[in-house]
């Protein structure tokens, strides 16, 4: 189905190719390096500053099994074919914006976060500092904003998204049905949610003040930290992750919120969730268990929280997973048939795992 993107592609220069299939999965730990290698302190030769991403933040799949991936500094979307090949489908690398009503060629965009593919290929942007969701259509290539103004502010609930204000829009995820698109608008210390069908928005966690909320406060009418990152599981239950706050809440189907990890304190534990400690947390994702990984950013480490078990383990990174394995930064996190991809961002570069049950 991808003639939508004919014409608006620009492929990368043939020297990027090679580092696009480096590894397999036969990697030492079961970790394979889709995009890029290991590097010196791990046995290989990858050098961060020769790979074709720069500064990559999030990635999800389309409908082809293709990856999509955005750049935080790189300012651009690319697009990964099954092949191993790379081709950028989308932005110049500056931090503008531009290009709405026209090819994904020719848009740009200012601190890419991440993005969320549909089943039909629409690929939605986090265009963080621009203050606005961008989309491209799956079947056009047209890109369009389908929320914010590009003015950095808290207006339009209950309207239309597009006429909304935010203030910075870090992360987008879509709900399992595809019907609303959930983001964390961060200044403004609150989740949206956008009605898909509607275009409408609306608040449904976070009052705009600073602060932890109390569990089983209704989620409206609670305050947070900073949420960065938004995901709902397959309950119609929406988890929230806070970097400051150093902890992952919940919204129940009940309207309430409530802490399920981390103790609020910076620091490295695993163990009973509510006692577990995590280091500036800033992306999430779930498996088809409901199970929940974080990139705890500033421990270099990825963590999984079981709401079965009500347990925080360390699934890789620091001896975890692969004992060679140095990860710098982790940002964006996504489960995809099986296996989890993790964007090593400031080693640019993109691995995948099969953690263990």
């Amino acid at each position: 189905m991808f003639p939508r993107f004919c014409g608006l592609v620009l492929l990368i220069p043939l020297q990027f190719l090679l580092f696009v299939d480096f590894a397999g999965a036969d990697e030492p730990g079961g970790v394979e390096l889709v995009i890029g290698g290991r590097t010196k302190a791990e046995g290989g030769d990858w050098d961060p500053a020769g790979s074709p991403l720069k500064r990559p933040f999030g990635l999800d799949f389309d409908p082809q099994e293709r990856m999509v991936i955005v750049e935080l500094e790189g300012g651009r979307v690319h697009r990964r074919d099954v092949d191993g090949s790379l081709t950028k489908i989308s932005g110049d690398g500056s931090e503008s914006f531009r290009g709405d009503g026209g090819p994904a060629a020719d848009a740009t965009y200012n601190g890419m976060h991440n993005c969320a593919v549909t089943k039909n290929g629409d690929i939605y942007i986090a265009d963080s500092w621009n203050h606005r969701v961008r989309k491209i259509d799956g079947s056009t290539g047209t890109v369009s904003t389908i929320a914010g103004t590009g003015a950095a502010g808290y207006a339009g609930d209950g309207g239309p998204a597009v006429n909304a204000e935010f203030d910075f829009i870090m992360c987008i995820s879509l709900t399992p049905a595809e019907d609303q698109l959930l983001v964390a608008d961060l200044k403004n210390r609150r989740i949206r949610s956008i009605d898909l069908t509607s275009g409408v928005v609306r608040t449904i966690a976070g009052n705009g003040q600073k602060g932890t909320p109390t569990d089983g406060t209704p989620a409206t009418q609670a305050p947070l930290q900073d949420p960065r990152a938004v995901a709902a599981d397959s309950q119609g239950q929406v988890y929230v992750l806070e970097r400051g706050g150093n902890a992952l809440r919940v919204v129940r189907s009940d309207g309430t919120i409530h802490t399920v990890a981390g103790t609020g304190r910076r620091g490295d534990r695993d163990g009973s969730a509510l006692k577990a400690e995590f280091g500036a947390p800033k992306h999430l994702c779930l498996d088809d268990q409901d199970r929940v990984y974080i990139a705890d950013d500033e421990n270099a480490v990825i963590r999984r929280y079981d709401p079965d078990t009500q347990k925080v383990t360390t699934i890789l990174g620091r001896s975890h997973g692969d004992p060679h394995l140095k990860l710098s930064h982790p940002h964006g996190v996504c489960w995809q048939n099986g296996a989890l991809y993790v964007v090593d961002s400031s080693q640019n570069r993109i691995l995948k795992l099969q953690p263990q049950p």
